[in-house]
């Protein structure tokens, strides 16, 4: 019974539309950065992290890539970044970009 119930949401979830997997997808990336950034990219105020939401896509990629390559200093973003492919830093830096801050 147990495995039936996990299975239904991916099930679901295998019958949406390519593009719609795609969104849910992204998001799921975007997710794994709200523990620091706010949910979508958006910091409580005065938070001494960074919102990342509606920055230019350009400079976030950037930054990213950066992290992941050991050439700007970071606590924590350099392994975070490590974890991501080349593709999925963009596709996060294009999510935040199209986010309203």
């Amino acid at each position: 019974m147990r495995s039936t119930w996990f299975a239904l949401p991916l099930a679901a979830a295998a019958c949406l539309p390519a593009q719609a997997q795609d969104v849910l997808y992204v998001r799921s990336l975007a997710a794994t950065c709200a523990g620091c950034h706010g949910t979508d990219g958006r910091t409580v105020p005065g938070s001494e992290v960074p919102a990342i939401a509606g920055m230019p896509r350009e400079y976030m990629l950037r930054q990213l890539q950066a992290f992941r390559d050991g050439t700007r200093p970071a606590t924590v973003m350099h392994q975070i970044a490590k974890g991501f492919s080349g593709q999925q830093l963009e596709q996060l830096a294009t999510y935040f970009a199209a986010t309203k801050p």
